[in-house]
């Protein structure tokens, strides 16, 4: 009854003012409908999410599972995705059941003879017009990832522009996949041939939404595979647009599928029996339990896990470069990459250089050229790390603790870089995957130290070494005990046609996630041996 009057009033108003009765009526309408929609009754009638819904307009719609060429119904739970820029929710990600996986596997199936049964030369036609899409929507895709994880914009453009090159290398393959034949005996020949799997899955994580899930898509795809790619929820939204461009190239429904979810769809992944293989790429705890369990499924499974990446300085090094690729490589993508630069082993005299680090390192800004961590508890636990090694007697040179970030974006999760020197191998900073902006520099004698503190460490994805001796730096390439090494190169990521994977406990299964050693992961050999020649001479050999 009180609105009603205060509506009497507005109307009364409105009346003197002049206005139409159609007006007045079209803001009758208006005002009955707003206080619909706001009062208690309408908003308490839906659940949490929904209501949500009902005050907040998200920037994104709700990312739902995308199975058989179209988006699915949402699943009954949901989840908030947070932008780590700012903090808001931009969306909403569906939390599938294994009945919702069963469903997409059973989709992929079906999907799989005809996929498997086109020749490779028709299904890359398919991916030289998906490239041609991720270049004519770079600058959608790159916002995307810049939003839901944080990068900067040209750390984001950068994503795509690889993702353009990882399909550029899968469509190549049909010039790599030749099988062989030959004449072992007269008038008898073998021939083998590259198969497809069947149905396999990709698990993706959250630090490039766009990049590693096209690791494992152009070339499962193209050996004639169908997938299930299951992105991390936390960035769930680049997966969608993924799989809306590649219907848009003339992928078949069904070939692709996007079903999301948390730890309850990766167990059902690993489970399920139709699928045959399974890539995963995160933490190296949660790898060594998505390669046992799906193992134990008899799955095909190369999991790639987390990593602590030393780079070794000797007092040679050229000074400008060095720092600057050292900075670089502890600060790129916010050190949210599993190639990052986590410790810095200064052999001898490294001071010049060190000083010269601090001068690199504070040209980022965060917030300008240095985005922020994926989420409120990274940050914390990344705090974690250095309040802990200060006090265990550690100096923090370059303290990048609670910055001051300007334009609306003091409630992102940002942190400075942040450089600690004199850390020692018993610190847990030294021991574990910080997986933010922050090196830690351990000191070494001379270089056999040096690679001992690196071969110390569990984890074996990278390692470097700077200087201008050819002599020292084969010392490292040689014995240091990680998959990729470089040399003067703080990021020794290896370009297509050369594969991706890390040792140790960077890695877990056989063959490497990305390259011409992918090949050898997402098919199976099959051997044919022929004869036509009944009047030949039969022997042993035939």
């Amino acid at each position: 009854m009180i609105m009603v009057r205060e509506f009497g009033d507005h109307l009364g108003q409105t009346k003197a003012r002049g206005y139409s009765h159609s007006i007045i009526a079209d803001m009758l309408r208006r005002w009955i409908a707003l206080q619909w929609l706001l009062s208690a009754s309408f908003v308490s009638s839906f659940p949490i999410e929904q209501k949500i819904m009902a005050t907040q307009t998200l920037k994104y719609s709700e990312t739902r599972n995308y199975i058989g060429g179209k988006a699915t119904n949402g699943a009954p739970k949901q989840m908030d995705v947070h932008s780590p820029l700012d903090g808001t929710v931009i969306s909403t990600v569906a939390l599938s059941t294994a009945q919702d996986l069963d469903a997409a596997v059973k989709v992929a199936e079906a999907a799989f003879p005809g996929w498997s049964g086109t020749p490779i030369k028709e299904r890359s036609q398919i991916f030289f017009r998906y490239r041609e899409l991720l270049l004519k929507n770079r600058e959608e895709l790159a916002q995307l990832v810049h939003t839901e994880n944080g990068k900067t914009i040209d750390e984001s453009y950068a994503e795509v522009d690889k993702s353009v090159e990882l399909c550029e290398f899968a469509c190549s393959l049909p010039q790599l996949i030749q099988g062989e034949v030959l004449e072992v005996s007269k008038g008898v020949e073998c021939r083998i041939e590259r198969k497809p799997l069947g149905v396999v899955a990709s698990i993706a994580p959250f630090n490039f939404p766009n990049m590693v899930p096209h690791w494992t898509i152009p070339n499962a795809l193209m050996l004639g595979n169908t997938m299930i790619l299951k992105p991390s929820e936390v960035v769930p939204i680049s997966a969608i647009r993924i799989a809306e461009l590649l219907k848009e190239a003339g992928l078949p429904d069904g070939v692709f599928n996007v079903v999301n979810g948390d730890r309850e769809i990766v167990e059902a992944i690993c489970d399920h029996p139709g699928i045959k293989a399974v890539s995963f790429v995160g933490s190296t705890k949660v790898a060594k339990i998505v390669y046992i369990r799906a193992s134990a499924s008899l799955k095909r499974a190369v999991c790639l896990g987390g990593a602590k990446n030393h780079l070794i300085v000797l007092p040679d090094a050229h000074l400008e470069m060095t720092a600057s690729n050292v900075v670089a490589s502890m600060s790129g993508c916010a050190g949210q990459r599993c190639m990052a630069a986590a410790q810095m082993v200064g052999v001898g005299e490294v001071e010049p250089i060190i000083q010269q680090m601090l001068v690199e390192a504070k040209k980022l800004i965060p917030g300008k050229n240095l985005g922020p961590v994926i989420s409120k508890a990274s940050y914390e636990r990344i705090l974690g790390y250095i309040e802990e090694a200060e006090k265990a007697g550690a100096k923090v040179l370059l303290d990048g603790r609670n910055p001051t970030v300007e334009g609306g974006l003091k409630n992102g999760y940002y942190l400075g870089p942040t450089i600690i020197d004199h850390v020692t191998q018993d610190m847990r900073i030294s021991q574990e995957e910080v997986f933010g902006p922050v090196i830690s520099i351990i000191r070494a004698k001379d270089l056999d130290a040096g690679i001992a503190i690196e071969n110390a460490n569990p984890y074996g994805n990278a390692a470097a070494v700077f200087t201008q001796s050819g002599g020292n730096a084969r010392q490292v390439m040689e014995r240091a005990s990680a998959g990729m090494i470089g040399v003067n190169i703080g990021v020794p990521v290896p370009r297509e046609p050369f594969s991706f994977g890390g040792w140790n406990d960077s890695k877990f299964g056989t063959c490497d996630i990305t390259g011409k050693s992918s090949i050898e992961f997402w098919t199976q050999l099959k051997k044919t041996t022929t004869k036509w020649n009944p009047e030949g001479k039969t022997n042993w050999m035939s």
